[in-house]
């Protein structure tokens, strides 16, 4: 950024340079009077009409600045009246654990042990004054010179609660969401346990659900083991209890300091100065509602493990990643379904990514409009132009009804451009489609947290804005905008709500139009004897 777009200053502090932006605003390193270094984050001016963020956001920074510990970025400042929300936290030098990785590679297993005690200290201080972090993950975690800082309060969960209140969607980061979260259901501190047994597996140099797009990643979180390959044995009966289906059969905070480093003699950390200081990174939009920590019992099943070795986990001796095969996640044996607490049982359970629950209702049929299409994900669509990448596949999965939706049942699946496509000159390398066929009320705004869920990111850069488009042929508006490096589409009707991505990003025009043949091949009519479910 320029340096004359720069505010010169935020409430009392010198802005410095910009250190990132996001979905939230922007992040700004800056100095108090007195020298200190702060990194203040700043929401959008349009959020400030809103008078649910502001009150939201009053509430979660009354609440963060409580938040005390060893192992937290302390807030030190905020001013909620502000044109702009804002707020200010302690600025911590060193690098993300993500980084960290990425230079020195995994973690042995006695440093992820330090690393656990040390986050599950953080969750302890953070739950204890009624908060829920619920976007804990190797970005979010700064490796500083005293040890692991958890980053990110306060303008996040009041975004978040904005969000939810408009689309009736969660968000989060795949692959470190628990499942309770990527269904959309209310969420206590046993998220963010089970998001400190995703990020040990990544300290470890593994992924607990592997590769994909965002909406595979929360399925397999929703109803597949996770991959614990990469975990030393001596840790995984600990991450295994983390990663539990069900929320009451994971451990507390405090009980896995007695798992992870039941007579711990660790020193601090050494000087992390050797590492570059940080770019904070802008707050990430997490994934739900609650700030209540609900209870979670320490599991029986897992024995408390040897104590953590001394040295910082900074200073970590790395390992190559472990070769041995997956183990299955507690909570969930092979082949079988677990959801979390309060969760309706129905076969087929799933993912719920447009409502803000799950569980079954019933609804006067004729409240809502008659089915007349479903969506079928042939292997390949647009005269043979994409194909479906096995690899990437999804089962239909039938979905409960609510108040907007009824008799639903959700889809996913990748294509790839196929030589046949290349021939053409298409102008997509991959597709990936994403939704669900039933009765929905208000179709458009199911489709709109489709949207979001496949572009929000909380770093998230902009570079067409949302624009409804009405391509030649369509009988429905086709809405559109380009996120980072992919243009996503959607629509909504009373059959069926889907949002398509396409890379690499293209016009917004050229998009909609092949949006437009996408829903024409996939988009079919039911015949009559089962058009009303």
């Amino acid at each position: 950024m320029d340096g004359v777009d720069l505010p010169e200053r935020i409430g009392d502090y010198a802005v410095e340079r910009e250190l990132g932006s996001g979905g939230m605003g922007t992040v700004y390193l800056a100095r108090s009077r007195g020298g200190r270094t702060v990194a203040v984050k700043v929401a959008r001016p349009e959020l400030a009409a809103d008078p649910h963020f502001r009150a939201r956001f009053r509430a979660e920074v009354d609440a963060a600045r409580k938040v005390g510990g060893f192992h937290t970025a302390q807030v030190v400042d905020a001013d909620p009246d502000a044109a702009a929300p804002w707020l200010a936290t302690a600025y911590i030098a060193g690098p993300t654990l993500s980084g960290l990785l990425a230079e020195r590679g995994p973690m042995d297993e006695a440093r992820l042990r330090l690393l656990g005690a040390a986050l599950a200290e953080a969750l302890q201080a953070i739950h204890g004054c009624g908060l829920i972090h619920r976007d804990l993950k190797p970005g979010n975690i700064i490796m500083a010179d005293d040890g692991p800082r958890v980053l990110d309060f306060g303008i996040a969960r009041a975004l978040e609660a904005t969000r939810l209140t408009s689309t009736g969607a969660a968000f989060g980061t795949p692959g470190f969401l628990a499942p309770e979260q990527a269904q959309g259901l209310e969420v206590g501190g046993a998220a963010d346990v089970f998001a400190l047994g995703a990020v040990l597996v990544a300290a470890a140099g593994g992924q607990p659900f592997g590769e994909g797009t965002p909406m595979m990643l929360m399925y397999r979180a929703v109803h597949e083991p996770a991959d614990l390959s990469a975990l030393p044995e001596g840790i995984r009966p600990v991450v295994t209890a983390c990663l539990a289906k069900d929320p009451a059969h994971r451990p507390t905070p405090r009980a896995l300091l007695d798992l992870l480093a039941p007579m711990s003699t660790a020193k601090p950390a050494p000087d992390a100065a050797a590492h570059p200081a940080t770019e904070v990174s802008p707050v990430t939009p997490p994934p739900t509602l609650s700030t209540t920590p609900s209870p979670t019992p320490a599991t029986t099943a897992v024995s408390a493990a040897a104590p953590a070795a001394a040295g910082g986990v900074a200073d970590a001796a790395t390992v190559s990643a472990h070769p041995e095969a997956a183990t299955e996640g507690a909570g969930s044996p092979p082949g079988k379904r677990s959801v979390g607490r309060g969760v309706a049982a129905a076969a087929g359970a799933l993912l719920v990514l447009g409502g803000a629950g799950y569980a079954v209702y019933s609804y006067d049929d004729a409240s809502f409009p008659p089915a007349t299409h479903e969506l079928v994900l042939p292997e390949s669509m647009v005269d043979g132009a994409y194909g479906r990448d096995v690899e990437h596949r999804l089962p239909p999965d039938p979905l409960p009804d609510d108040a907007g939706r009824k008799g639903a049942t959700h889809y996913s699946a990748d294509y790839t451009v196929t030589s046949a496509g290349t021939e053409k000159g298409v102008a997509f390398r991959t597709v990936e489609v994403y939704g669900s066929s039933g009765r929905y009320k208000d179709p458009e705004e199911h489709r709109d947290g489709l949207m979001d869920a496949m572009t929000l990111t909380g770093s998230e850069t902009v570079s067409d804005p949302p624009r409804t488009i009405r391509p030649p042929g369509s009988d429905v508006d086709i809405r559109c905008e380009t996120v980072d490096a992919k243009t996503v589409c959607g629509w909504g009707d009373a059959n069926s709500t889907v949002a398509i991505g396409f890379t690499p990003s293209a016009p917004l025009d050229v998009a909609a139009e092949e949006t437009r043949r996408i829903r024409a091949e996939i988009r079919r009519p039911i015949a009559t004897s089962t058009a009303s479910p």
